[in-house]
């Protein structure tokens, strides 16, 4: 299949910034499963700045914008064939370990009702041990049982044990939540930022979902919000501990004033 992406991000300022320095994690993951047509990312008033591939495979952009602005708007454009994999990740060069992602974070910090449904989805004992594939579709249905995907009803800052606790969330907290489970079983766990095509009006074109390393596998990816395993409908961008590790754009800038953010993301079917 080939999609075209259209993402805008624009940023304001109550009063004029300057000295805006950014990073980008925006260009697409290369992999068995995914290949690059076009792409061009473009930051209004910005100057190109150096980029590197860290050690999970993502490419890193960096950008400023001297100023003083009032608006900083950063567009995506581009093409991207893709091909289902069921979920696997095949191909993606990276150099970091997979116990890395055992760490915890403060988003995906596993209180004592996600540890005992980590627990209640895959029981202790051989025969958990014998199938972690099996395993891991256990701990992705039982996060899409427990959390409701319902836009609206959380903020960025919500937690994985605070999403469980009210049963709703986004994919955000969904993806959180299943990370903090599978670490519980020790499992390495990690946030996938992307892009799906979908026709459904509740759900972004701006999604998130996890990987969970499976032995003899590799990465497999898990959506809870969509009950599935990543297919030809994503586009996968990065990758982190969480969604602030992952996210698509980091930045500081110097200025007095609040900031507004506005994002429009648009994908397309061009061709099956």
């Amino acid at each position: 299949m080939i999609l075209s992406v259209q993402h805008v991000t624009t940023y304001r300022y109550a009063r004029p910034a300057r000295r805006i320095v950014q990073s980008h994690r925006l260009r697409p993951s290369t992999f068995d499963g995914q290949k690059l047509i076009a792409w061009q990312v473009l930051v209004s008033d910005g100057i190109k700045g150096g980029g590197f591939r860290d050690g999970a495979g993502d490419w890193l952009q960096g950008w400023s914008v001297p100023g003083p602005v009032d608006s900083v708007t950063v567009s995506v454009q581009g093409q991207v064939e893709t091909r289902d994999t069921m979920g696997v990740l095949k191909g993606h060069r990276e150099t970091v370990p997979p116990e890395a992602y055992l760490r915890e974070t403060a988003p995906t910090r596993a209180d004592a009702a996600l540890t005992d449904l980590a627990h209640g989805a895959v029981p202790s004992g051989a025969a958990a041990d014998a199938d972690p594939l099996d395993a891991a579709h256990r701990l992705a249905a039982a996060i899409s049982d427990a959390i409701e995907y319902r836009p609206g009803t959380t903020g960025a800052r919500t937690t994985a044990a605070e999403a469980l606790a009210q049963g709703q969330g986004v994919c955000q907290d969904q993806a959180h939540a299943l990370i903090a489970v599978a670490r519980c079983l020790l499992r390495p766990a990690r946030y996938v930022t992307g892009y799906l095509q979908t026709e459904s009006p509740e759900q972004e074109a701006a999604h998130a979902w996890v990987e969970i390393w499976v032995p003899g596998l590799g990465w497999i990816g898990f959506d809870p919000a969509n009950r599935c395993c990543p297919d030809d409908r994503y586009i996968r961008i990065g990758s982190g501990y969480d969604a602030q590790d992952a996210a698509p754009i980091r930045g500081i800038s110097r200025g007095a004033g609040g900031e507004t953010l506005d994002v429009t993301v648009a994908i397309q079917m061009v061709q099956q």
